[in-house]
C-alpha cells in the first residue's frame, strides 16, 4: 500500500476552532484585525483593495506596531479541554507583518481566564516564521489542556492557529439516540483518501454546514476511482438510522454513496484500517444522492450489529456537508 495516496488524519481534529466553543478570552491588542479570526473554521482569504477605519482589512489577527518593550499575545479557552498532537501557526497573507517569532504556552484551569500568576507550560519554543507560511509543530506533552497562549514577538498578524489533538469528552451517554459520528460526542475522522476542498473532520461537525467549505470535498477524479473517508464513531453502539446532508453542495454533490462498518477492538494503526475496512460489512447499499438535501435512511443491513467505526464511499467524487448516524450506546 502505498501512504502517499491517503491523509492519514489519525483521530486529530482543530480544538481551537469556534464551533466547538473555544474563543478567545484575553488579548494584548488588536489594532488592525480582531483576534477571533485566528479560530476560524474555514481558510483564510484576501480581500484585495479593502480597508477600513485602521487599515488595511486582514483575515486573521493582527496588532499595531509595539512602540514599547514587551510582546503581544492572545489567550484561548478551548471548548473542550484535550491533549496537543500538533500545531500549524498559518500566516497566510501576512507578508512584511508577520511576527518575528512565535511561541505557545498551556494550561489546565476551570476559571474562564487564568490569572497573572497562574502556571502556565510551554509547549512550543520560540521559532522564527516566515510571510505567507504554514508553519507546523509537533508538541511532545501528553496532559489534557484547556488554555493556549500564543505569543508573538514582538507584534504582527496571524491568519489562523490551528490546534490539532484529541478532545477529552465524558462519555457518560444515555439510553437514549445519540449522533455516534457528532464531534462533540468524541468520534474523530482516522483517514481519507482526498480533502482538496473541504476538511474530512468538517462532516463530523455540529449544526448545519455555513457554506460549501464548511464540509468534506474532494477534487474532481476524473476516472473510474471513488473517494471515501474513514470515522472512528463516539461510542460502539447500533446504529438505527442514517443521515447524508449534502446542504450547499448544488453542482458538485456525490452522484451515489455507500457506508461500510465494523466493530473494531483495542488500538489499530491507521494503515492496518484501511485495508481492513475494503472488507467490511455494507451499513448501507449504494443509494442515489440529490443536490442540497438531507437524506435520511434507515438501518436495514446492519440493525443488529455493534459498530464503532464507519467508512463512507462516494461516487465517483465530490462534496457532503454532514454525516449523522444515530443510535444506541452497547
Amino acid at each position: 500500500m502505498n501512504k502517499k495516496k491517503y491523509i492519514f488524519l489519525n483521530g486529530l481534529i482543530d480544538l481551537a476552532q469556534s464551533r466547538l466553543g473555544t474563543k478567545v478570552v484575553y488579548k494584548t491588542d488588536e489594532f488592525f484585525a480582531a483576534a477571533k479570526r485566528i479560530i476560524n473554521p474555514w481558510p483564510p482569504v484576501f480581500k484585495e483593495g479593502v480597508f477600513d477605519q485602521h487599515g488595511k482589512w486582514m483575515d486573521g489577527w493582527e496588532t499595531r506596531r509595539k512602540r514599547t518593550k514587551g510582546h503581544d499575545y492572545l489567550i484561548l479557552k478551548l471548548g473542550k479541554p484535550g491533549k496537543i498532537s500538533k500545531v500549524d501557526i498559518d500566516t497566510s497573507y501576512f507578508n512584511g507583518n508577520q511576527p518575528s517569532k512565535v511561541s505557545l504556552e498551556a494550561c489546565f484551569c476551570k476559571k474562564k481566564i487564568p490569572s497573572r500568576n497562574y502556571k502556565w507550560s510551554t509547549i512550543l519554543k520560540k521559532k522564527t516564521t516566515n510571510p505567507n507560511s504554514h508553519h507546523f509543530f509537533k508538541i511532545n506533552n501528553n496532559s489534557i489542556f484547556t488554555h493556549i497562549k500564543l505569543n508573538i514577538y514582538p507584534d504582527g498578524g496571524v491568519a489562523r492557529l490551528r490546534i490539532y489533538g484529541s478532545m477529552e469528552v465524558k462519555k457518560n451517554f444515555s439510553k437514549k439516540n445519540i449522533n455516534l459520528t457528532s464531534v462533540l460526542n468524541g468520534a474523530t475522522p482516522i483517514v481519507c483518501n482526498n480533502e482538496h476542498f473541504g476538511r474530512a473532520e468538517n462532516i463530523l461537525a455540529p449544526g448545519s454546514g455555513k457554506n460549501m467549505g464548511d464540509g468534506w470535498e474532494t477534487r474532481r477524479s476524473r476516472g473510474k476511482n471513488f473517494d471515501w473517508l474513514i470515522i472512528k464513531c463516539a461510542a460502539e453502539g447500533k446504529i438505527s438510522t442514517i443521515q447524508i446532508d449534502t446542504h450547499h453542495f448544488k453542482g458538485n454533490y456525490p452522484d451515489k454513496c455507500s457506508l461500510q462498518a465494523s466493530f473494531l477492538k483495542g488500538k489499530i494503526k491507521s494503515s492496518s484500517i484501511v485495508s481492513k475496512s475494503k472488507k467490511w460489512e455494507l451499513l448501507l447499499n449504494k443509494v442515489k444522492l440529490h443536490a442540497h438535501k438531507k437524506h435520511n435512511f434507515k438501518n436495514r443491513l446492519m440493525k443488529n450489529k455493534k459498530i464503532n467505526y464507519i467508512r463512507i464511499n462516494i461516487f465517483p467524487d465530490g462534496g457532503i456537508s454532514r454525516i449523522r448516524a444515530f443510535g444506541k450506546v452497547d
